[in-house]
């Protein structure tokens, strides 16, 4: 098997209770969550939908996979760009169609071999303060990859390194530890970092990363359901972002509360269900509460640790999104420093892609039975859609990165099961 298809495996540490378990195959070739394994009341469940084989992702797009430079749709052709006071061009290259560039182009991070780390004391966009809180977790519960992506890379400005933290731990406690029903079994952890090598000169750059991956949780039960329409969402978010006919954002966004289809409050996700489906970007609740995406680069002091308030956070914060199962039992909550999240309800099926052994599927390209439409629940945590292009956004959360920045990403998905 070639190095970019050998999955990094990530286990949840030891001590964490024998009837449930965690662990994560993370596969070099796009940073692809392969598999996502739950272990509940005697069951493994595999709750990302995908690909037996992990070579079948070269065939296959951003199934589970990092999406960068820039995630979803922006206009493609040239662009100018300023952010306190460093300003350059970029051409955004088409592939969705002439005039919409996807998922940070033709060749985006989705598409290319991460370096994995073999220490994380080798990463060079954490503080020292942070590679020792990470070193101090158990070794096979955590791996840190890198990417860089070089000067005019899919049209974009200057020379961008790029890392990964991504983590198992046992949940901390929180509201899930009060109702005696509930088994916590985990967390999921993923930290992006990335700077500019401005070689002497000042650059900006635009950068909104994320992990499109797709969840199921009931696929792996006896019954293999595959829609998700069952499911359970809660977003706190009281926008929804408005589109263009190509789908590019306008900059303007409508209010949730009035828009039955986009009110996530614990409905079932096929109540209201559009025709077309969901492929809906939706912007949180005091957002003046979030911490920051870019930090100055002289903040990046030796003891300077935005690692452990990541892996620790406070417990009286609630999560942004809840996604969860009433007939599997699982529930998924999420935490994040990014201001929003794209839901997408996997909307085109390839009839020709395989469907995993684990959720009913023969795991054969060509078999006919691939995933259905439906069948998974992408939650995808990023900024704001195309946030550069308006005015509103100038020298605040653009998704811009200048020469004299970090930026700073992170989700938290704790894992729980009810019974």
């Amino acid at each position: 098997m070639m190095t970019e298809y050998q999955p990094t495996i990530l286990l949840l540490p030891s001590k964490a209770a024998e009837s449930a378990t965690l662990a994560l195959e993370v596969l070099p070739h796009g940073l692809t969550i392969h598999k996502f394994l739950v272990q509940a009341n005697g069951q493994v469940h595999d709750i990302v939908i995908g690909s037996e084989d992990p070579q079948d992702h070269a065939l296959q797009k951003y199934m589970n996979t990092v999406i960068g430079r820039y995630t979803n749709r922006i206009p493609a052709g040239e662009h100018t760009i300023e952010r306190l006071g460093v300003s350059t061009s970029f051409r955004a290259l088409p592939n969705e169609n002439a005039e919409v560039s996807l998922h940070g182009g033709p060749q985006g991070f989705d598409s290319v071999e991460w370096t994995v780390l073999t220490s994380a004391s080798n990463a060079q966009l954490f503080t020292p303060a942070e590679k020792t809180e990470i070193s101090n977790l158990p070794a096979n519960s955590y791996a840190v990859f890198r990417f860089e992506s070089q000067e005019g890379d899919q049209g974009f400005s200057g020379k961008l390194m790029v890392e990964a933290f991504i983590c198992l731990l046992p949940l901390s406690g929180g509201e899930v530890a009060l109702n005696p029903q509930c088994i916590e079994i985990g967390s999921c952890v993923v930290i992006y970092r990335a700077k500019l090598d401005e070689r002497g000169k000042s650059i900006v750059t635009p950068i909104n990363l994320t992990q499109h991956w797709g969840f199921n949780l009931e696929a792996s039960t006896k019954l293999e359901c595959q829609s998700v329409k069952n499911h359970r969402l809660t977003i706190r978010a009281d926008k929804v972002a408005e589109l263009n006919k190509n789908k590019l954002p306008t900059g303007n966004f409508r209010r949730t509360m009035e828009n039955k289809p986009h009110f996530h409050a614990g409905k079932k996700i096929g109540d209201f269900f559009p025709d077309e489906g969901y492929d809906d970007y939706y912007l949180f609740e005091d957002l003046h509460q979030f911490p920051p995406t870019t930090y100055p680069l002289d903040a990046f002091t030796q003891d300077f640790n935005l690692v452990n308030s990541a892996l620790y956070p406070q417990q009286s914060k609630s999560p942004v999104v809840e996604l969860r199962s009433d007939l599997s039992g699982i529930a998924l909550r999420f935490q994040t420093n990014q201001h929003g999240v794209m839901f997408y309800s996997y909307n085109h099926s390839d009839p020709s892609a395989v469907r995993k052994k684990i959720h009913g599927g023969s795991a054969t390209r060509q078999a006919g039975d691939p995933y259905d439409t439906g069948s998974a629940a992408f939650l995808e945590f990023h900024n704001p859609l195309g946030a550069f292009l308006f005015a509103t956004n100038k020298d605040r959360q653009d998704t811009l990165l200048t020469s004299n920045e970090i930026y700073h990403n992170f989700v938290r998905c704790d894992i729980s099961y009810s019974s």
